[in-house]
């Protein structure tokens, strides 16, 4: 059964409480009204052990003064409800009125996202068919592996953004992902291979991939990290490949140019505009506007359309992510940025897209030339300090690299280091730029965000490990 995404709350009534909320001197109000069906859905040891759903709807109000916010929320969107929240806000502030809501403006979105299968287009079983590739593929493949898990989430949402300075637009975002982690053991030690699919997009974007491959790929991880030796630690040379590689990017290193720590004075990166930061080879973008990419968008959560941003281009600081509050306290350019779980967050500046653009080396080239070293295949999880981007990273794939070729598997190894040594220390990237999906959590909730990159070398990084040298 189709569930028609409609939001109820007219232009008028928009603009009247935008209204009330600047009576007593706050200069700038927005309203975010949403809509949203939210699908998770689970298998394990072959049977279905999750299928459940929510409707998210809702209306949140902010009002500023200069950098000052206040703000609430509900999902009651009578003309009376809406106006109560306003006033409410409005007391926060006791001067005399200093703004008013403009006439608006609308600007109709053209969306670079074509979505051929809605969520709401198909069943529960032929959405839980795509979980079953998965197993069927794998669940005879060793009989080391006990363990299969496949997940499947799908959202769709409807928003509707207007502001005291007369933006109003309404948007569509549709999201599908899946994942599949497998577990190998031999009685005496476990490994857990890990991967997911996602996009901006339909339930075609399954459609189009190879999932038995993939889920292969997973159980592949998992039996050849349990038949491998203990990473020896040391500081090395480290090979860290495409895709979910760039999860470093992301956390170590662009976690700091957003403004959520920028305005603050918080990050390692403050007041570095127009300064070398990282190697002559590096330049890092986040781009929102990649057409069905996982963490695209047509406009950020605050109307702004999204917009390919150049962080660092060969090795200059060139700019932050900066959402409309942070614009005022940095004196910098919103970004098109802002981004926010649902209506009860309010908006802020996070990651879409984010990656090191492409080198001029091969995959080839760089593990020909590294003479000894760690091929970091799949990264893992780990723990960052914003302000200082020191982090620790497990590898939940690697294998050494030895006289120019990649040899044996090894397991446990750790990442430990600074972004900005991360940066500094690149000495080359490859041309295979590929992208991982994850949802990123932070003060305005947990969003939908790639992270990617080409294959990049890192000189002298810290490796740790278990394993003693021989």
């Amino acid at each position: 059964m189709k569930k028609e995404v409609i939001l109820v709350v007219s232009k008028e009534l928009c603009r009247e409480v935008l209204d009330a909320a600047l009576k007593s001197g706050g200069d700038f109000a927005e309203l975010f009204v949403e809509t949203s069906y939210y699908n998770n859905y689970e298998l394990a040891a072959g049977k279905i052990t999750k299928a459940n759903g929510n409707h998210l709807f809702g209306a949140s109000l902010r009002v500023l003064k200069g950098a000052l916010e206040v703000s609430g929320y509900t999902n009651d969107l009578s003309r009376e409800s809406l106006l109560a929240l306003a006033g409410k806000l409005a007391e926060a502030y006791t001067d005399a009125r200093v703004a008013s809501a403009k006439p608006f403006a609308e600007t109709p979105i053209d969306s670079r996202h074509k979505i051929a299968k809605k969520p709401a287009d198909l069943s529960t079983a032929e959405k839980v068919a795509y979980l079953y590739k998965a197993y069927e593929a794998v669940k005879d493949y060793s009989p080391e592996i006990v363990q299969i898990i496949a997940a499947l989430r799908d959202d769709s949402q409807k928003v509707l953004i207007a502001n005291s300075e007369g933006r109003f637009c309404e948007d569509e975002r549709y999201h599908v992902l899946l994942q599949t982690s497998v577990v190998a053991s031999d009685g005496k030690a476990t490994q857990t291979g890990f991967d997911s699919k996602g996009g901006h997009a339909g339930y075609e974007l399954l459609d189009d991939f190879d999932i038995p491959a993939f889920a292969k790929g997973v159980a592949d991880q998992a039996l050849t990290m349990l038949h491998a030796d203990e990473m020896v630690g040391g500081v090395m040379t480290v090979v860290v490949h495409n895709a979910f590689g760039g999860v470093l990017l992301h956390e170590a290193c662009v976690h700091s140019l957003e403004a959520t720590s920028v305005a603050k004075g918080t990050s390692v990166f403050c007041g570095k505009l127009g300064q070398k930061i990282a190697s002559d080879i590096v330049t890092a973008i986040d781009d929102g506007t990649i057409a069905n990419a996982w963490g695209s968008l047509n406009v950020d959560d605050e109307g702004e359309p999204t917009k390919r941003n150049v962080l660092i281009e060969n090795g200059i600081l060139k700019s932050y992510l900066v959402d409309f509050r942070n614009s005022r306290k940095m004196n910098h350019p919103v970004t098109g940025s802002s981004r926010r779980q649902s209506y009860k967050y309010s908006p802020t500046s996070r990651m879409t897209n984010t990656f090191f653009a492409p080198g001029k080396s091969t995959f080839e080239e760089i593990i020909a030339n590294t003479e000894y070293g760690l091929f970091a295949k799949k990264m893992g999880g780990g723990s960052v300090n914003p302000a200082t981007g020191e982090f620790n990273f497990a590898v939940n794939e690697g294998y050494l690299i030895e006289n120019g070729k990649i040899t044996k598997p090894v397991r446990g190894a750790t990442l430990v280091g600074s972004g900005a040594e991360i940066l500094a220390n690149i000495d080359m990237i490859a041309d295979n730029l590929d992208f991982g999906y994850g949802m990123c959590g932070s003060l305005s909730g947990s969003i939908p965000t790639s992270v990617g990159q080409p294959t990049i070398r890192v000189k002298n990084l810290t490796v740790g490990g278990r394993g003693e040298k021989a």
